[in-house]
């Protein structure tokens, strides 16, 4: 019988993204931290780890920026009331339903 091919999660995904970064023990990370911030901002998002699992993700201000929400959009209602749909003049035409057929 064929295996089925496994299924990628969202969890694979973001861990795969993972991979690709610099890796650096806390420890590590606090000693050299001037090094640390210096590869953020030149080299990407560096991966700091505790106790052998990821912990946090080191990166420069620029790239939170990009990552960073643009601007809170506006409340719904608020919107809708922006729009100024009262201004439209709307004509509706009286609809009695359907015809009634009386064999």
């Amino acid at each position: 019988m064929a295996k089925r091919p496994k299924t990628r999660t969202a969890s694979d995904v973001s861990r795969s993204g993972l991979q690709r970064l610099e890796k650096w023990k806390l420890e590590d990370a606090k000693a050299r931290l001037s090094e640390v911030v210096r590869r953020a901002s030149t080299r990407g998002p560096q991966l700091v780890t505790l106790r052998g699992k990821e912990a946090v993700v080191i990166l420069s201000a620029k790239e939170f920026e990009r990552l960073s929400p643009a601007k809170k959009s506006k409340p719904l209602v608020e919107f809708l009331q922006g729009l100024r749909l009262r201004e439209i003049p709307l004509i509706r035409e009286p609809d009695t339903g359907r015809e009634e057929i009386v064999p």
